[in-house]
């Protein structure tokens, strides 16, 4: 769908006349993010017989790195990185959400998800539309220490999620522990104990048979 022919959630009930400018286009973004809330994931929860969605694995994102940011290898700005969390999967409320160990999928992902950058983040004020789209480049990059550690994040949540489901994703057809392994490598970008737990945890699911 194009950004000309999308329908802005606040459209379904305009916000009155009279209100701030900046402030509108604020409440606008803010409420067109809540789609997140209904961007469906492959994780299963650990808590509920059900998937997480996007916005639940960004608040689990945010609450890692408040707790295991001690672990990096390198000095981060803790609210910096929980900023890049935050933002990351913002753009799936547009390109969808694309599974890890989906290679089709993953052929156009870049693209999808930049195109839904550029239409996404427009909706806010210009200054902080800027802000946005920065975060959201730097996590992609991973040249700092904050975005390596946000991408750590972003892939040793869904290994925990994995472990209590006994499985979980791993046991995708066709995906074998290797391939997990390889997947997950990103975590000793950014913190080498924490890639220590994250392969033992693999390797016990695996000599567990989770993988199958």
């Amino acid at each position: 769908m194009s950004a000309q022919d999308r329908e802005l959630l606040v459209e379904k009930s305009p916000l009155p006349d009279g209100v701030d400018e900046r402030i509108r286009r604020q409440f606008t973004f803010l409420i067109e993010v809540d789609q997140l809330k209904a961007v469906l994931r492959q994780s299963p929860l650990a808590s509920a017989p059900r998937r997480e969605n996007d916005a639940e694995h960004s608040w689990h994102l945010a609450m890692m790195v408040v707790l295991l940011a001690e672990h990096s290898d390198e000095p981060l700005d803790v609210a910096r990185t929980v900023e890049l969390v935050l933002v990351h999967d913002l753009v799936e409320i547009y390109a969808g959400d694309t599974p890890l160990y989906d290679g089709t999928a993953a052929e156009d992902q870049l693209e999808r998800e930049v195109c839904a950058a550029e239409e996404l983040f427009a909706l806010l004020p210009g200054d902080q539309a800027r802000r946005m789209r920065e975060l959201w480049d730097e996590f992609e990059a991973r040249r700092t220490p904050e975005a390596r550690f946000a991408k750590a994040m972003d892939r040793l949540q869904p290994l925990l999620l994995n472990w209590m489901a006994q499985g979980g994703t791993w046991r995708t057809p066709g995906v074998t522990a290797d391939d997990v392994r390889r997947r997950k490598a990103v975590i000793g970008d950014a913190s080498t104990a924490l890639w220590q737990a994250g392969q033992r945890l693999i390797d016990e699911g695996q000599a567990r048979g989770w993988d199958r």
